[in-house]
């Protein structure tokens, strides 16, 4: 009778259940994706600095928000030429991830950028000396590419550490 009442009643109901969860999406597989779409952000186009990876991880219309550099040009055209300018200025650049929280469309990054400056910034001087400051990066990512990009830099520490505020 215990059988019976099993593959009646419980064998049904586990395997609807295991039927309905592998056709779903899974909220944790897209964040996990989209996860991986900003670990390549940082490794192949910042640590890297492979630009053309960007054209296919940034949409055409891609918005950086970041208050540092303003309007720049949308899509990957537009952070191009800021990341080419941070690895000419920095060469070891480097980002460390050390939390990523992600949704089915946000990505949120805490990271430390780390590098030493070898040669001018957007008219800083090279000054040789290292820096490693924390940033919060926020990524909106619609099928599977980045739209939009808000960034805060603890501005006033790296400009402390390069020697330009005392």
């Amino acid at each position: 009778m215990i059988v019976n009442f099993f593959h009646r009643l419980i064998l049904p109901a586990v395997c609807m259940t295991l039927v309905i969860s592998a056709c779903s999406p899974s909220p944790s597989s897209s964040a996990e994706q989209n996860k991986n779409i900003v670990r390549r952000y940082f490794g192949e186009a910042w640590d890297q600095g492979k630009l053309e990876a960007l054209d296919s991880l940034l949409a055409p219309q891609y918005i950086n928000h970041t208050p540092s550099t303003p309007d720049p040009p949308r899509g990957p055209g537009g952070l191009k030429p800021i990341i080419a300018a941070f690895r000419r200025a920095f060469p070891d650049l480097h980002f460390e991830i050390k939390d990523l929280i992600a949704s089915d469309s946000i990505v949120v990054a805490r990271v430390v950028m780390t590098g030493t400056q070898q040669d001018s910034l957007f008219q800083l001087p090279p000054t040789g000396k290292k820096m490693a400051v924390n940033q919060i990066n926020i990524e909106k990512i619609v099928h599977g590419r980045i739209v939009e990009h808000w960034r805060v830099t603890d501005e006033l520490s790296l400009m402390r550490q390069l020697g330009f505020v005392p």
